[in-house]
Formats: C-alpha cells, structure tokens, sequence
C-alpha cells in the first residue's frame, strides 16, 4: 500500500472512531471493540487470571480506562508500553442541572479541564456520557448514552450589547454558559428527556435515573481540511488521536515481544485517581502479569519495569503562524513532518536524552521524520502522564506526540500525514527486539 492510501485509509478509521467516541467511556468501549474484533479476550479485575505465553488480552477500569497485553511465546523479559489518555477538556453536567430562566429550560455545567471556553458559544451540542438507571425490576444498570444530535446551544451574546467583546472578556462559566435546551422547558423535563433518550437509544423501560457522567459536546462531525485535505479538524483530538494510534500500533505489530498499550482517564485533571496515571491500575496489572510469567518476587517484577520502555503519547504544540512566537523559534514542529519528541528541563515531560536517542533510533528505523519541542523559557509547560507514569513505576520514559493547533479547543486541528507517522513509529517500537541504547 503507498503512503497516500495509508494515510486515508488511516484516517478514515480514525474519523470513524473520533465520531463514534464523544465520552472517554465510548472511546473505552470502541477501543474494546476493536481488540475484541482483532482476538483480544477480556479479562476482568475481579476474576482469578490464567495468562499464558502468546496471550492477547485487554482489561478495563471504571470503563473509562483500558490496557491491552500482547504476551510473547518467548520469556517474558520485558514490555514495550504506550501510554495515551481517553479524557479531554469539556463541559459536564452538574447532579442537578435543570435551570428555568426567562422562559427556557438550561442545563448547568462544570468545566472538565483546562477547556478553552470562547469556542464553545454558538455549536451544535450533543450530550453524551454514562448514566446508571433502575430498571423496572429493581435492579441497577449502568449504561452509555449518545444523543448525537444538536439538543442543546450556548448563545453568544451580540457585540452590540457587549463592545468589549473582542476585547479579551473573561468568561465565567457558571453565569455566561448555561446551554439552552427547550423554551418553556420546566426542571422536570430533564429527568423525562433523559429517560426518553435512554429508551430510544437502549429499548428498556426506566424506572429512575439514579446518577450520570454527562457532558456536552460538538456533533459537527470530524473533517479533512485545506486545499489538498492536508489537516484534520475535529474534536477530542487530544487525547484519542493518541489512543486509536496506540492500538492500530498495537494490532499491526508482528506479536514476537511484549507489547502493552494503556489508556487512563482523567489525565485532563490531574490523573489522581483508581483509573487515572498516578492510580494503581497499570502497576496492579503489571504485577499480576510478572506473577504468571516474568521472575517471582519483588526483585523480579523491578527487574521487569527496568528492562522495558514507555512511551508516553499525548499531542504536541505546531507552531502556528500567526502564532509563531509563541514558541522557541529552533523548536517549532510542523503539521505532516513527523511525531514530536517532548523536552523538558523541569520534568513536566519524561524524556531524558537515552529515551530520546532510542526514539530517534526508532524512527530511523521506521523512516519516519522525527522533531523536536520545547517550550519558551519564559513560559509555562503543560504536562502528561510521561512524569506521572515514570513516577509511579520507576519505567524508562519518553515523551512523544502528532503536532496539533488549539490544543483544548472544542474543535482541533492536525495533520493527516502524522498519524501514520506515528503507527511506523511505534509498530517498530512493538516489534524491536533490543530496548538499549548502550
């Protein structure tokens, strides 16, 4: 296959799982779907485990996070892993979000995130997340749900009656951001509107809703973008640009070493929690698989983090042209030239110059372009579950990401060369056989 019907045929699969995947929960499930799809067996945290050489399994927590093994025939000496996060910035619901207000029914939010609130005015806005019902019989049941279609927008307000608006306003979100949803809307509505939207979507009689996850978010589906459809816009690129990466890495690899990919959610606040990065998820399942097939004890499951690698995949910052001082002017990647490799003095991202030099060793091997980003030394730096992950385990790190613009916009932008880039990369990382750069 040339690079052109590779790079189509890739990012058709992505817009695909970007549009179906409005919640970290969906993208959990669809990434499920497709290791289940691929031979992939599911376990589960609260079953005993029988593991054995030549395995591929996936396992999930709070049904937002996901890791997946590929276990070699060989001894268990070592893991290739890949992190990424399923979480983005967004606007979820508050427990009790029903508002009447001259005349119309709104729902109040919270900010999920460090979103970027402007480009939330004037979208088409979908809900989606998960709810837990009691159904007629009594019982519990925990549920997705997708209304994707546009129930609900947040007006601006006309330059006319706000001559500073472009003007660099502040936005305060628990006063200017309420959506509309329905004039002449009473608060009850909400609870018989979600009930009706569960039904039509799941066929099953509700008897209460007890509780939910939900946010809003923009139906406008993802798009090719520019004169040769050299970018992609749509929302949630960062993070699930990187997870649907990390698997389609994951299923082209030739299976002959270790190989694991996780997913953790709420990277976006912090990552302190059961399924987060700095939770035990990734250790708890590290040491169940040490104890099946790596050296038994302590000593053999550190022997087992020292000898593998994380690469940690979260977008990086393009420089922007109208932008362009923002960044550092020697390290200022590109759209469709390559994945990023993320530098940081103070430790906000993982890399040091051994993860680095095995990394561009990879891409050479791939033939796949490799840049270079660090921020401004008079500006703050974001971070990733590189630090967090590195911390928590004590496995070699290296921070790495496709290029993006409006990184926490409710709409991005990326090139539509870099995630095959990207896969090259890190389907040869699955495959190497020597993690050590000497």
């Amino acid at each position: 296959m040339s690079d052109l019907a590779a790079d189509t045929a890739i990012i058709d699969r992505l817009i695909d799982f970007l549009q179906c995947s409005p919640s970290p929960w969906h993208a959990t499930a669809n990434l499920a779907a497709r290791l289940e799809a691929a031979g992939y067996r599911s376990l589960k945290e609260t079953d005993g485990w029988q593991l054995a050489p030549g395995d591929k399994c996936y396992v999930t927590r709070n049904d937002s996070s996901l890791i997946a093994l590929q276990l070699p025939e060989s001894p268990l000496d070592a893991l290739r892993m890949v992190g990424a996060h399923t979480d983005s910035p967004a606007l979820r619901l508050k427990p009790q979000p029903a508002i009447v207000n001259k005349g119309w029914l709104q729902l109040g939010v919270q900010v999920y995130g460090g979103a970027l609130l402007a480009p939330w005015f004037d979208r088409d806005l979908g809900l989606a997340g998960r709810v837990h019902v009691r159904r007629a019989d009594g019982r519990l049941q925990g549920l997705l749900l997708n209304v994707a279609e546009p129930i609900a927008i947040i007006p601006s307000l006309a330059i006319h009656l706000d001559r500073e608006a472009n003007s660099g306003r502040a936005l305060n979100p628990q006063t200017q951001m309420a959506p509309l949803c329905l004039q002449g809307g009473e608060a009850p509505d909400f609870d018989h509107l979600l009930k009706q939207w569960i039904e039509r979507e799941h066929a099953i009689e509700v008897a209460d809703i007890v509780d939910f996850e939900l946010g809003f978010y923009d139906v406008q589906p993802p798009a090719r973008v520019g004169i040769n459809r050299e970018m992609i816009a749509s929302a949630r690129l960062d993070n699930l640009l990187s997870c649907f990466i990390g698997v389609e890495a994951l299923l082209a690899a030739d299976g002959q070493q270790g190989a694991l990919f996780v997913a953790n959610d709420h990277e976006e606040v912090g990552s302190a929690s059961a399924c987060g990065a700095q939770g035990p998820f990734l250790a708890d399942v590290l040491r169940r698989v040490n104890a099946a097939l790596g050296e038994p004890g302590d000593e053999g499951f550190v022997r087992l983090i020292q000898r593998s690698l994380m690469i940690s995949c979260d977008n990086a910052h393009a420089v922007h042209p109208n932008f362009a001082d923002k960044h550092d002017a020697n390290h200022g990647p590109s759209l469709n030239a390559g994945p990023v490799i993320k530098v940081n003095a103070s430790q906000r991202y993982a890399t040091n110059s051994a993860t680095a030099a095995l990394f561009q060793d990879i891409c050479r091997e791939a033939d796949v372009p490799v840049q270079q980003f660090v921020t401004r030394a008079d500006m703050g730096c974001g971070s990733t579950i590189g630090p967090i992950t590195a911390t928590e385990l004590g496995v070699p790190t290296i921070d790495v990401g496709v290029p993006q613009f409006g990184m926490h916009s409710i709409r991005e932008t990326a090139g539509t060369r870099d995630p095959q880039y990207l896969v090259r990369a890190l389907t040869t990382f699955f495959n190497r056989a020597d993690l050590m750069t000497g």
